[in-house]
């Protein structure tokens, strides 16, 4: 396989975007809400700031949950962030996992 190299284009900044291994954990876990009836539709953002991941439980609603990623907070509160319905952020960190936590209690306690 070749190496695939970006075509730069002056005047326009950088696109913040997720991994595979982040939307692979991301996407797992929105599958998850699905099948347990809590979400029906899902938004994906890329910007010059941010990514965000928006999941809604009706596409007409504000999203229940937006999963952020934000480098430029690397290195103070940590670029994830979990953001509540009503703006508020749930979790922040450094890792994914331990962001995405309060979602997955939430989903056992679905199960039970």
């Amino acid at each position: 396989m070749g190496i695939v190299t970006p075509f730069p284009q002056p005047g326009r900044a950088t696109q913040i975007g997720f991994e595979r291994i982040e939307l692979t954990r991301i996407l797992d876990l929105y599958g998850r809400m699905v099948a347990a009836g809590q979400w029906r539709d899902y938004a994906i953002e890329l910007g010059r700031d941010a990514a965000v991941f928006a999941a809604f439980r009706r596409a007409a609603e504000r999203p229940e949950f937006r999963i952020e990623k934000r480098p430029g907070l690397r290195g103070k509160q940590g670029m994830w962030a979990l953001i509540g319905e009503a703006g508020q952020v749930v979790k922040r960190g450094h890792e994914l996992g331990p962001v995405l936590a309060p979602v997955e209690r939430r989903l056992m306690k679905l199960v039970e």
